[in-house]
């Protein structure tokens, strides 16, 4: 169950769909011809046979999707009303578990593992704290992409704990960071011995069922059904083949749970709108845990963090026999990206979602579609070595010198016309809007960088290729 983080952007739509109550209907909205042609290009490209895709918009799921076929031998197709695993995208359920404990007082993310788990390697040494964020030092028990003979067979957390977790760990605790599956096996048992009850049957009480998450399934226990996706691996470029499924209890607190897209969506939302969780918890889950030298994780406590264009994103991406998936949460922006795939060991829901992030944000930008426009004009001049040097500062007509303009002439006019120009991202820089853009022209991908002045004058306009 390897790492999938995934850094994602996000995609505005016109529809937009109203919550179905507590009942579990999952429905499909109108397509959306940029969506569409995103799910299906990559499921083309990469092989992959399905994808599930959900979409929340300013706080509500305003897309439901799925493309592809679910079972290739009946040439099922996929349907929003399947579960697929969603592998280690469990994990952010079990640290809010271990949250939501502490905020019942029945302990702290500071406690040491020894008070629960005394017999585990320098357990009065690793905090909760650090195993929810990666960095405790045991050693991850399945980093492979691929199910070995002994995950074929049952076993039980113990097991998985007395094999990897009492053995040297791999760094001192809060040095370094280190993806490891260990770790959450560790900190289900704590919730279970904090709670007093299984994992699932907590993780239920106080949050599926208050949300209304009536698909959630428990892979670690059960398959999925007929009616759901069956999971496909490849060999080299080799057919698809169906994966095996691993034995019962590995995948606990890891990445135990299989859910419609729509059901994870509803998730999403609870997150940006804090519901589950008091505040300040999601604070301690959301930031960016740093190592004893100081040096940032890009992690939280389960889940990923970044920020991409000045749009904050919480992510993870996640990995079981058979499946893969991509979810990522803008809080600040009640916005979130769903994307549940039916095949192990590739990127295909991480690409999709990228895709559609790329687009996410483009009608919230302030850049108006004139001022793109005009951009586009610019572009479309230099190609021809002309500029209106009235649209442009002082600093600005500096720079495009009678060179440049015979340089802009000379490598993007043979290019033909531009065939498309979108704003990708927007930022503050220097008290000016830096706007960045993203053209084709011929085979060719350009980036154009630009800084704009409050009064609309422009102070920057470079192109470069896209790499």
């Amino acid at each position: 169950m390897s790492q999938m983080l995934r850094k994602c952007a996000g995609l505005v739509f016109i529809l937009c769909l109203a919550l179905a109550g507590a009942a579990a209907q999952t429905a499909t909205t109108p397509a959306d011809p940029k969506i569409d042609a995103i799910a299906q290009d990559v499921l083309q490209k990469t092989g992959v046979p399905s994808a599930s895709v959900a979409i929340v918009k300013d706080g509500k799921i305003a897309y439901i999707h799925a493309y592809g076929d679910a079972n290739l031998a009946s040439k099922t197709p996929a349907t929003p009303a399947m579960r697929y695993s969603i592998g280690s995208i469990s994990k952010q359920f079990t640290a809010t578990g271990i949250l939501l404990l502490q905020e019942q007082g029945k302990l702290s993310l500071d406690d040491k593992v020894a008070k629960f788990l005394p017999d585990l390697t320098r357990a009065n040494e690793v905090s909760i704290r650090q195993l929810l964020s990666h960095t405790s030092g045991y050693q991850d028990y399945w980093p492979q992409d691929y199910v070995m003979p002994e995950m074929l067979q049952p076993t039980t957390a113990r097991h998985i704990l007395d094999k990897w977790a009492k053995i040297p760990l791999d760094f001192d605790p809060g040095t370094k960071w280190q993806y490891s599956n260990t770790n959450f096996v560790i900190a289900g048992l704590i919730i279970e011995k904090a709670a007093g009850m299984p994992l699932l049957q907590f993780l239920t009480q106080k949050i599926f069922s208050p949300l209304g998450m009536t698909s959630v399934l428990n892979i670690d226990q059960e398959k999925l059904t007929a009616s759901d996706p069956t999971g496909y691996m490849r060999y080299a470029l080799g057919p698809l083949r169906p994966s095996p499924k691993e034995g019962k209890n590995w995948l606990f607190a890891a990445g135990e749970l299989a859910m419609t897209a729509q059901d994870l969506a509803k998730w999403d939302i609870s997150t940006i709108e804090q519901r589950v969780l008091k505040p300040e918890s999601y604070r301690q889950m959301q930031s960016d845990v740093t190592l004893k030298n100081g040096v940032a994780t890009g992690y939280g406590l389960g889940v990923g963090i970044n920020s991409r264009g000045g749009h904050r994103n919480i992510s993870h991406g996640g990995e079981v026999s058979g499946f893969t998936s991509t979810n990522t949460i803008f809080p600040d922006d009640r916005a979130a990206v769903v994307v549940l795939t039916n095949q192990d060991a590739v990127g295909a829901s991480g690409v999709i979602a990228q895709r559609i992030a790329e687009t996410l944000f483009q009608a919230a930008q302030s850049g108006t579609s004139k001022e793109t426009e005009m951009a586009k004009q610019i572009l479309a001049g230099l190609q021809h070595g002309k500029i209106d040097r009235s649209l442009f500062t002082d600093n600005a007509n500096f720079y495009f010198s009678d060179q440049t303009l015979q340089d802009f002439a000379s490598s993007l006019g043979p290019l033909g016309a531009v065939q498309d120009f979108t704003q990708s991202s927007e930022n503050l820089r220097g008290g000016m809007f830096a706007r960045n853009y993203r053209a084709k022209a011929g085979n060719k991908t350009l980036n154009i960088s630009t800084f704009w002045m409050p009064d609309g004058k422009i102070e920057q306009y470079i192109v470069t290729g896209r790499e």
